[in-house]
């Protein structure tokens, strides 16, 4: 049963909603091959989750993003070298998460070879935003695939209407809700950080902010923080804790906005668990991140997304987050929009997600 599986990665996201996979997995006994592609390659940000999360060592690692940083660079050597690893392990499934380049150069290396299925977890998500190199990914990757497992029956839709078969569409819910529950109490054991920061449950504001749509263009950046600027002012009672990603801290300096985070509890990236506990522990989430908003709606935390659009609308149709776009008033009314709701909403991403998709790949391919 040696290799029946190879899951491919290399992002933070993917590695914590593919956690799940891999336990189930695990548990089974399966065979199962793990690369990491490499692609956001930072000890905090990245390697130090398989230690977090208790998950097994990657097989190969090709550290990808020491050596490229474009996206064509970046799926280039990803193909170059997954290829090869495809080549001598044989696999039955190719199993890819999410949106990334890596999801992008796992599935058309396993599609070029034409000997193995493609298994996409998270298909049929849709911004309709080109702008979003994730949007192109996604869409390729959902059009190659074998089996496409559907977070929602809005993804399920989507998916329909782009003419995918419906036999090869699966809808099991989203990972993202095994990853919480799962993580969050291996978090509950290890993590100190809202006493190492100082801030209390339920008296902070957790902002995330590092889409390139959003942090690469001055203007739009400046909006945001003015926005953030306008929250602080009127709750001032509330801390705003804010990790700053490297590429948002390169820009906010390149662009001279430091001003605006004067008044902020700045801090380095976090691990993952961490960023759980202060996830579970705000009184509301501010964010550009699609994986916060998801997971802001699993624990029941207000959210506000400070983007144009997203491609979770459940969230925001069962009252869990609103789109507050990036213009400064706009962001401080959906805040006081938010903080007036009720946290009763129901988590739309279902539960025993990771059980159901590695039922469903050995009912297929055992």
């Amino acid at each position: 049963m040696d290799g029946l599986f190879v899951l491919v990665f290399g992002t933070r996201p993917e590695i914590i909603k593919l956690s799940p996979v891999i336990r189930e997995l695990v548990g089974r006994r399966r065979g199962f091959v793990l690369v990491h592609t490499g692609q956001h390659y930072s000890y905090e940000m990245d390697r130090v989750f398989f230690e977090e999360l208790e998950l097994p060592e990657p097989d190969y690692r090709l550290d990808v993003g020491l050596k490229a940083r474009t996206h064509g660079e970046q799926v280039g050597l990803m193909l170059i070298e997954i290829e090869k690893i495809l080549l001598e392990e044989k696999p039955r499934v190719v199993i890819v998460q999410g949106d990334t380049n890596t999801t992008l150069a796992g599935a058309l290396s396993a599609r070029k070879l034409n000997s193995m299925k493609i298994a996409h977890v998270e298909a049929g998500l849709r911004s309709y935003n080109w702008e979003m190199p994730e949007e192109i990914n996604r869409v390729i990757v959902d059009h190659i695939s074998d089996i496409l497992f559907a977070p929602t029956v809005k993804a399920k839709e989507n998916l329909l209407r782009e003419g995918i078969p419906e036999s090869r569409i699966h809808l099991v819910g989203n990972t993202v809700s095994d990853a919480v529950h799962q993580n969050l109490e291996i978090a509950k054991r290890k993590s100190r950080i809202l006493g190492k920061l100082g801030v209390k449950k339920g008296r902070y504001f957790l902002l995330t902010l590092h889409r390139a749509e959003n942090v690469d263009h001055k203007d739009r950046l400046a909006s945001i923080l003015e926005g953030v600027r306008l929250v602080k002012e009127n709750f001032p009672e509330y801390d705003i804790v804010f990790p700053i990603h490297p590429r948002t801290k390169k820009r906010v300096k390149e662009f001279r906005l430091e001003e605006y985070l004067r008044d902020l509890l700045v801090i380095d990236p976090v691990g993952y668990l961490d960023f759980l506990m202060l996830e579970a522990n705000a009184r509301l989430i501010l964010t550009d991140s699609g994986g916060a908003q998801e997971e802001a709606c699993i624990l029941k935390v207000p959210c506000v997304t400070l983007r144009t659009e997203t491609e979770r609308p459940e969230t925001v149709e069962i009252g869990a987050n609103i789109v507050a776009g990036r213009d400064p008033n706009n962001i401080l009314k959906s805040v006081k929009i938010m903080l007036s709701k009720e946290r009763d909403w129901i988590n739309p991403y279902g539960i025993n997600v990771s059980q159901k998709i590695v039922s469903i790949l050995e009912e297929q391919w055992h």
